[in-house]
């Protein structure tokens, strides 16, 4: 009725909505999905992005499952078991957004706040064929802070480009409570969406320096930058010359484990997941000189980003080099994958960057399960990621599952 008069409330009012259960909401626990977190306390606040979605009317659904304090890149906890892919419930839908991803792709909702660290809004996008959007560092106020620092980003997970602009334009919204935020330049993500992408430099990066793609996931990937060429795009194979990103990755993720970990004592981290108790042993184990060398090559990595980004407009990979193994497990190939890290090359450099980055799906392998193009813009580069996604949008529309397709394995 509101709208019916031209009164809403906001740009959301009445817009169905979840929120991940690792961002603040009044009147609701915050669990993160870890069992160490007592139900019965005030939950008094809202973290900026909640604010931001009640202030413009949305209706807030319920919150979303993530592993224990959002650590790894699949959803399985002990406090809600195993989040399954709607493709093949057999499958992962990865992590940590995974419960975002699910009730995105099952249409439960029509936007979801997803959290990404190392991967965890574009991994499970990229296995569950929805859109989702790591926006620049401190485009998306956030509060409190991620014990996993300036890794941590806040974005939008959605059905549609056009719906993940929409909700980004309300979630930049300023709150003083986040001293990284970027300030607020009032933009409407949604205005230049349909410009195209005449005269665009794509850089395509078909492996990241390396990285082993499964050929079915290589191809659907190329299929998609070959119709961003079509489209007008300059699109030539392109590396940036990154070194070494795992081993700062890993040590800035485990020291945010071990920081984070410190808060809780000695009974509550023994019902913990072990993987996570794993990772704070070995943050425990850095030294300083550990991590300082690790914000060394991270600003290293960050410079050399920008100076490519002098000759190319984007950088184009594949989201994942494989497609969703099984649920329940940390790793598809546990004897030579120490940890999640070690499957998903492609997402955790633009965190160390803080470039905005996207994942679209860009096709189904013959199991039915989607594969994702990773679409990585220039810093404060947001509006030309959703700028190009909707370009690819518009020829490479992805289907949606019409429920969960229940796995014969």
């Amino acid at each position: 009725m509101r709208w019916q008069k031209g009164q809403p409330l906001g740009l959301l009012d009445g817009v169905p909505t979840t929120i991940k259960d690792i961002v603040l909401t009044k009147g609701w626990p915050t669990l993160r999905g870890s069992r160490a977190i007592a139900r019965d306390q005030a939950w008094a606040e809202d973290a900026p992005a909640t604010a931001r979605l009640r202030a413009h009317g949305a209706v807030l659904l319920g919150k979303t499952t993530t592993p224990e304090f959002g650590w790894k890149a699949v959803t399985d906890s002990a406090l809600t078991g195993i989040t399954r892919n709607p493709w093949d419930t057999g499958k992962t839908p990865g992590g940590s957004s995974g419960g975002a991803a699910v009730a995105c792709a099952l249409g439960m909702g029509a936007l979801h706040v997803g959290t990404d660290g190392g991967g965890s809004i574009r991994i499970p996008a990229g296995f569950t064929g929805i859109f989702g959007l790591k926006p620049s560092f401190g485009r998306v106020p956030a509060a409190p802070a991620s014990p996993f620092g300036t890794l941590a980003h806040l974005g939008p997970m959605t059905r549609t480009v056009a719906d993940a602009a929409l909700m980004l334009t309300v979630l930049a919204e300023p709150d003083a409570r986040d001293w990284f935020s970027l300030p607020h330049d009032g933009r409407d993500y949604r205005i230049g969406l349909e410009q195209g992408l005449h005269g665009l430099r794509v850089a395509f990066s078909p492996t990241l320096g390396g990285a082993v793609v499964e050929p079915e996931i290589a191809a659907l990937v190329a299929t998609a930058v070959d119709l961003l060429a079509e489209l007008g795009a300059a699109v030539e194979l392109a590396e940036p010359e990154l070194g070494d990103t795992l081993g700062p990755f890993m040590t800035l993720w485990s020291a945010g484990a071990a920081h984070m970990l410190s808060r809780y004592s000695a009974a509550q981290q023994a019902g913990m997941d072990p993987g996570l108790l794993e990772l704070a042993d070995a943050g425990r184990a850095l030294s300083l000189a550990d991590y300082q060398r690790a914000q060394d090559l991270r600003a290293a990595i960050g410079t050399t980003l920008r100076q490519f980004h002098e000759r190319y407009d984007v950088l184009v990979t594949p989201t994942l080099p494989i497609a969703a193994f099984a649920a329940g497990c940390e790793r598809p190939e546990p004897e030579r994958q120490p940890r999640w890290s070690h499957w998903t090359p492609f997402s955790y450099p633009f965190n160390l960057s803080q470039q905005p980055a996207a994942s679209v799906p860009c096709g189904l392998t013959r199991a039915g399960l989607p594969a994702g193009l990773q679409i990585v813009g220039p810093m404060h580069g947001d509006a030309l990621v959703l700028r190009v996604a909707r370009a690819l949008e518009a020829v490479l529309p992805w289907p949606m599952p019409e429920a969960p397709r229940v796995s014969q394995a």
